[in-house]
């Protein structure tokens, strides 16, 4: 049986464009919109459609009909891809983003959502990171260029809300994970990053696996198809156009994240920490009052989510090959 709770108040042969359909958060949108029972989806792979390629976008949108947008396509990349790789990941970003924002709003498109990226707020932001931390520091400079990219897109967003009324709204998520994630060895985040290291220690019979830093720094971590059921949410009920945190409103210690994933890969040895690299921000975690009181809640715990993206890996061969996902799809 088909839920009705989402789009209720729209048809199912609506036409709706996941831009980035193939990566970690486009493909959990797009579970989502086929659960719900949404079959008329607009797809595109890269190959298909170059989003950097202003006239290809407009004529696309110009062409299709399209009416809702879920714009999660991007450059994305681990620390080490995002410190070496500024330029690129800001001129891709920046261009993917007004591109698609352009091309919606002037081809009538009833309603977009952006999804930006919890980098977004200043570094030493107040913790839980309220929506209003927004542009009240210096950025992070190691992934000054991605986030950079992303507040023009949130805030190209809003400008267009105020000034010609369209419905375009934006959501800041915290660190996700799941199927489809990246687990490229140096260009993944930490989650899949991880798995793959205790993974590749398993199967070889290391005796221990070593871990950047102290373990005291906490994160937050969202399962990305509790994210993909909040964007839903969001697109039905949300049209502010102040930017949306989602995530859990807690978080874990590094130590506590690489425990779990011990036990859930089934690696039987050390965990060793590294104190001589740097252990980043102290903690991050969003406040996420505003989004929960529309009725959203995330439904996985981290260690079922943990136990899942495992077994997705495994089932399609993810941490088999050194090079198994370049950077997300779009």
């Amino acid at each position: 049986m088909i839920p009705t709770r989402i789009f209720q108040r729209f048809s199912h042969d609506s036409r709706v464009f996941v831009a980035g359909h193939t990566g970690l958060v486009g493909s959990a949108i797009v579970r989502a919109l086929q659960r719900y029972g949404y079959g008329n989806l607009v797809l595109r792979t890269r190959a298909e459609l170059n989003l950097l390629d202003q006239a290809a976008v407009q004529q696309f949108f110009a062409q299709e009909g399209i009416q809702y947008v879920f714009l999660v396509a991007a450059k994305v990349g681990g620390i080490l891809a995002n410190a070496r790789q500024q330029a690129d990941f800001l001129y891709e970003n920046l261009m993917i983003s007004a591109n698609v924002i352009k091309a919606a709003a002037d081809n009538g498109v009833e309603k977009l959502l952006y999804t930006g990226s919890s980098c977004i707020y200043p570094k030493l932001s107040p913790q839980p990171i309220p929506e209003e931390a927004l542009l009240s520091g210096p950025l992070e400079p190691t992934n000054e260029g991605y986030a950079l990219a992303k507040i023009a897109g949130l805030k190209l967003c809003e400008k267009y809300s105020q000034q010609y009324g369209k419905r375009f709204v934006s959501v800041m998520p915290t660190n996700m994970y799941g199927p489809n994630d990246n687990f490229h060895p140096e260009h993944s985040h930490v989650i899949p990053g991880m798995m793959r290291r205790f993974h590749e220690a398993k199967l070889s019979g290391a005796p221990s696996v070593t871990v950047w830093g102290t373990g005291s720094p906490r994160r937050e971590f969202l399962y990305v198809d509790d994210f993909a059921e909040a964007s839903l949410m969001v697109m039905e009920h949300y049209d502010e156009p102040v930017t949306l945190n989602v995530g859990t409103g807690e978080d874990v210690t590094i130590r506590h994240l690489a425990e779990q994933m011990r036990s859930v890969v089934g690696y039987q040895g050390e965990i060793r920490f590294d104190a001589s690299k740097p252990d980043g921000t102290p903690r991050k975690v969003l406040n996420v009052d505003r989004v929960l009181s529309l009725g959203w809640a995330p439904s996985v715990p981290l260690a079922e989510g943990l136990a899942r993206a495992y077994a997705w890996a495994l089932q399609h061969g993810r941490l088999d090959l050194p090079a198994a996902q370049g950077a997300e799809a779009r």
